[in-house]
């Protein structure tokens, strides 16, 4: 099993460079967007320093968004998705391969973005810390939920549309999480206790959300 995720997550990685102008365009999004909200504000530190988490996390949240919508919709084209559920290997290590992979390219850059985009809020490395943590242990969790909506709505007309109508509640505790245990005005306690509980939705995400994604891919090839 370790070996056939290993493969699919090299195959995917070689795909992701030949067509890296997705990926290039949601990370492109991530700090462009984040960018223009201390232009939009003003100069004011407590006041960056205070939107900072939520912007950041919210940007992500879009990025991946905009991104997952072409997790399966490639191999759906080309066909080999259907080689792929007839093939005598699990579909749902197919799969983890496959988001694992979407996260390295997008959700990582975004975590090793953060800092960068960081100093524009005026944030020190205490602030930026936590912020980083929280996205290492929530951008998984964003991949993960997104294939499953991807699967979902995978050859449907207007997927885009129903990809955002399907995962966005999905991903609101995600959000709140993730603000929740970067924002520098809460306690460390209660930060503590977000992280805890992003890293409880991260090992239950990584358990279902790829059988889930591998039921709804089979279904939609039916």
């Amino acid at each position: 099993m370790a070996g056939l995720t290993l493969g699919v997550i090299r195959r995917e990685l070689a795909l992701t460079w030949r067509r890296r102008t997705v990926t290039l365009g949601s990370l492109m999004f991530f700090v462009i967007a984040s960018s223009l909200f201390p232009l939009a504000v003003g100069p004011d530190p407590k006041l960056l320093q205070a939107i900072a988490p939520g912007v950041l996390w919210v940007t992500a949240l879009l990025a991946a968004m905009l991104s997952a919508g072409h997790l399966f919709a490639q191999d759906f084209a080309s066909g080999t998705l259907e080689q792929m559920l007839l093939s005598p290997w699990p579909l749902p290590g197919i799969v983890f391969g496959k988001i694992v992979a979407h996260w390295l390219t997008g959700g990582l850059a975004q975590v090793l973005l953060a800092p960068v985009v960081a100093l524009q809020y005026e944030l020190g490395w205490r602030a930026t810390l936590p912020l980083m943590g929280s996205l290492l242990l929530g951008t998984p969790l964003l991949s993960l939920i997104g294939s499953m909506g991807a699967a979902l709505t995978l050859g449907v007309r207007g997927g885009g549309v129903t990809l955002a109508l399907v995962i966005l509640p999905l991903y609101v505790p995600v959000l709140i999480f993730g603000v929740s245990a970067s924002d520098p005005g809460t306690s460390a306690a209660w930060s503590k206790a977000n992280f805890s509980l992003l890293g409880a939705a991260l090992c239950a995400a990584g358990l279902l959300c790829p059988w889930a994604s591998a039921v709804a891919l089979r279904i939609a090839l039916e």
